[in-house]
């Protein structure tokens, strides 16, 4: 009886931490999204809120994801990274380039 509750427990744990990840990666794809298009319009400092917003859903999506999905999250945080530092710098152009890499990443890190 002991070892099917800790089955139960496991299991309950692993599919938990799924939920989470996925939770977390949602928001962090919709920041992106915006960030992106706050960067097509040339709002630099608009685009660097959203990707703080994302990076920080990102962060903690990485952090309970495995394998393949980890690694394409991992990703979409150095885009994240790129595009507000870049978007600090005004320079929406590449910001956006590089949110929009971190919305490619994201979403394949989110299946």
């Amino acid at each position: 009886m002991k070892k099917l509750a800790l089955l139960g427990a496991s299991l309950l744990l692993m599919l938990s931490s799924a939920v989470f990840a996925e939770e977390h990666a949602d928001a962090a794809l919709t920041h992106a999204k915006e960030a992106v298009e706050h960067g097509k319009a040339g709002h630099a400092p608009v685009l660097v809120e959203h990707a703080e917003a994302s990076l920080a859903h990102a962060k903690k999506a990485v952090e309970v994801a495995k394998g393949e999905n980890k690694t394409h999250l991992e990703a979409g945080v150095k885009a994240l990274e790129e595009a507000i530092k870049h978007g600090k710098m005004g320079h929406a152009d590449v910001a956006t380039k590089s949110a929009e890499e971190a919305v490619t990443h994201i979403q394949a890190g989110d299946k």
